[in-house]
């Protein structure tokens, strides 16, 4: 970025919960962007840093409740969604289409304002839930237990796996971030898929992550002593990432995917950890394995295939958006295990967001993301 370039202009709708804190600290350290607006409905007139002390003194607008905001005249370039799924799609909506409603606690309801035309500028979404993941409607449906508010926009939106997808990124308008274990898996799993180099069926994925991938809501199943010194499966053969998984996968392939995935709640705060098991097509090895991944990521920043012998923790990527990915081979003859971690709250969420948007405006892909992981 030189300096006579514009730095542009940034909302984070959700805030106050872990991926729109991580997408704060991150992005004040981004000389391309001005962070103009925060919402976050129920802690709405608070300065940031009464939610968040660690983001003290950083100059930043206090939080607002969406339906507060004034969007005529707002000149925003990108907006980062941080909101569940299901409110994601219908803000999303009103913020790239011309539907002549209004957001209000979470719920839209019809007015004569029309808030596609009231953001100046051409803007840029990038989406952190689920909304525009899935691209078959009725999938969406089927998991999410609704139909889809915004078909055309759920059409138009690029999956933002950066490291497979960053030509379309580049030029999207909407961009939906995929969830945290879906990125891990598919860093692993993809280049092997588009080999052919494993077989389609068998694959069983054992994931586990920190707590704060399910969200800073207060849940019983969430708190200290439900977590602490335990740990526990969770969605068993239900959980919505499974089919997010399988579509990519899929795509890869060529054909239908159905892949066998459990994830697990371990006592950490962050980080993640999938073990993968599968198949090999004949004549394929570990080391065959370990070989197409390197070469598939042998230009990326922030993936790292590790040597034989090595073995991927979440130490290593804490407050990183870095992945790691190991191969081991099974005593079990045909089979190879797979290890990939990533740090859930950066490259599975608000990272990966801000890799997403350098590309879309033409930063250095790495910017703002250049730090290594917290070790020990």
């Amino acid at each position: 970025m030189t300096s006579e370039q514009r730095k542009i202009k940034a909302a984070i709708l959700g805030a106050s919960g872990y991926t729109g804190a991580e997408l704060v600290r991150l992005l004040q350290r981004h000389p391309g962007v001005e962070i103009t607006l925060l919402t976050a409905d129920r802690k709405a007139g608070q300065p940031l840093e009464q939610v968040f002390p660690h983001l003290r003194d950083e100059g930043l607008p206090d939080l607002m409740a969406i339906a507060d905001v004034e969007w005529a005249g707002l000149e925003l370039d990108v907006v980062f969604c941080a909101l569940p799924h299901a409110t994601s799609q219908r803000i999303i909506k009103g913020i790239l289409h011309d539907t002549g409603r209004s957001f209000v606690d979470e719920m839209i309801v019809e007015t004569t304002a029309d808030y596609a035309n009231t953001i100046h500028g051409d803007v840029k979404v990038i989406d952190l839930s689920a909304d525009f993941r899935l691209r078959d409607a009725q999938t969406y449906a089927q998991w999410y237990g609704g139909e889809h508010d915004a078909l055309e926009l759920q059409k138009e939106a690029v999956y933002g796996l950066t490291e497979h997808y960053r030509n379309e990124i580049k030029s999207a308008r909407l961009v939906a971030c995929p969830g945290c274990y879906p990125t891990a898996a598919l860093l692993a799993l993809i280049p092997l898929m588009k080999e052919k180099a494993i077989l389609k069926d068998g694959i069983v994925i054992d994931a586990k992550s920190g707590v704060s991938g399910a969200g800073r809501s207060v849940k019983e199943a969430n708190l200290f002593t439900e977590v602490s010194e335990a740990m526990h499966p969770y969605g068993i053969a239900a959980h919505r990432h499974a089919p997010e998984i399988e579509q990519e996968l899929g795509r890869a392939y060529g054909d239908d995917m159905l892949v066998t995935f459990t994830p697990h709640i371990v006592p950490m705060n962050r980080g993640e950890l999938e073990t993968i098991y599968v198949n090999l097509e004949e004549g394929k090895s570990a080391r065959h394995l370990r070989d197409i991944l390197k070469d598939a990521y042998k230009d990326e920043p922030f993936v790292t295939v590790v040597d034989e012998g090595i073995t991927p923790a979440t130490r290593y990527v804490r407050g990183s958006n870095n992945a790691l990915i190991g191969v081991f081979e099974d005593r079990v003859p045909g089979r190879v295990i797979i290890v990939a971690t990533i740090d859930n709250l950066v490259k599975g969420s608000s990272g990966q967001a801000i890799q997403n948007m350098n590309l879309m405006f033409g930063f250095e892909e790495t910017l703002s993301l250049e730090q290594m992981a917290l070790f020990p």
